[in-house]
């Protein structure tokens, strides 16, 4: 399942390339129909992410929008853009240049789990993730814009220069602006969200992660709890902070807390920026190049059962917590 980092990426591409445009909006697949034709023909007037939730404002204004698209993307859901399309500029202050501009035809799809993370044709589930959900397709080439929707394209947003066609989502839904506000109210905080300061996002997670009995590893899974956090970063952020993840959030001290949340923080802007998650420091040359172009060369433990640790040598262990499969360090982690 995209992490928080991906939705944020698409909310920025959204931003760059369809906001204060009108929109025409269907549904080649014929299951959202009756949501296409509400949001055809408005503008496209705002893109945020909350967590893993995107919500893309029509009509009226940045500020209130009059209706908004709310999408979570699941474990097979993707976003595919051809046209013009191009990189936020905050980015590309950050990394420099990434993918093609100035995109034709159908786009680049991820061919194998966790490549082309980085890639601003097509952000969300792994290509061979979203074939095995059962979606049959095949890509050939296409010289005219817009190109014809290939697949089970649930909804299709077209601009004079630019398409995103959605596939696989969890979610597909209009919401209102009040539904909004209570969808933002019910997950937990998120540091690259609008919705509040980065201080009071920090003590809402403190907060909620504090009261709690139940596991930090299973508490970091919450959206209620924080939001945006999903099996890669679960493990990543507790082996950099030493946290065993069976220890109830009510015993980890609050900074203990504080200190995963900036360390959260920090690793998702890495991944909004890189459209990697990459989880070690200090990564440079050769290594942050292997870094880029491998998993297996960017984190600590995750999907590394069996092999040493890299800081201790003790085998990394792998276990299930409610029902997801966790990753973590007996030795380093106790």
């Amino acid at each position: 399942m995209p992490e928080g980092h991906s939705v944020h990426r698409i909310a920025r591409q959204f931003g760059a390339n369809f906001v204060g445009r009108t929109a025409r909006v269907t549904s080649p697949q014929g299951r959202f129909e009756v949501g296409a034709a509400e949001l055809d023909g408005l503008e496209i007037t705002s893109s945020e992410a909350i967590g893993k939730h995107l919500l893309l404002g029509f009509g009226g204004t940045a500020a209130q929008p009059a209706h908004v698209l709310h999408v979570h993307l699941g474990i097979y859901g993707a976003w595919d853009f051809a046209g013009a399309i191009s990189v936020d500029p905050t980015i590309l202050a950050a990394v420099g240049r990434m993918g093609q501009t100035g995109m034709r035809g159908i786009p680049v799809r991820a061919g194998v789990d966790g490549e082309h993370e980085d890639s601003i044709a097509s952000i969300g589930a792994p290509r061979l993730a979203r074939l095995r959900a059962g979606e049959q397709e095949t890509a050939t080439e296409a010289v005219d814009f817009p190109p014809e929707p290939v697949g089970q394209v649930r909804v299709r947003i077209l601009t004079d220069t630019a398409v995103a066609d959605l596939r696989g989502p969890t979610v597909c839904e209009v919401l209102e602006p009040a539904e909004v506000a209570a969808l933002a109210e019910r997950l937990g905080p998120d540091p690259e969200a609008p919705t509040e300061s980065r201080r009071k996002a920090e003590d809402r997670f403190v907060a909620r992660a504090s009261r709690s009995n139940q596991p930090i590893g299973q508490l970091l899974m919450d959206q209620s709890v924080v939001a945006g956090i999903g099996n890669v970063y679960r493990a990543e952020l507790l082996f950099r902070a030493r946290i065993d993840p069976h220890r109830p959030g009510s015993a980890v001290t609050d900074d203990e807390l504080r200190a995963l949340w900036r360390d959260w923080v920090k690793l998702l802007r890495i991944g909004v920026e890189t459209g990697q998650m990459l989880t070690i420091d200090g990564l440079r040359g050769a290594r942050r190049a292997a870094a880029l172009a491998n998993r297996a060369d960017r984190h600590w433990v995750y999907k590394r059962e069996g092999l040493p640790c890299r800081r201790c040598g003790t085998s990394i262990a792998l276990e299930t917590m409610q029902g997801r499969k966790l990753y973590w360090c007996p030795g380093c982690q106790l």
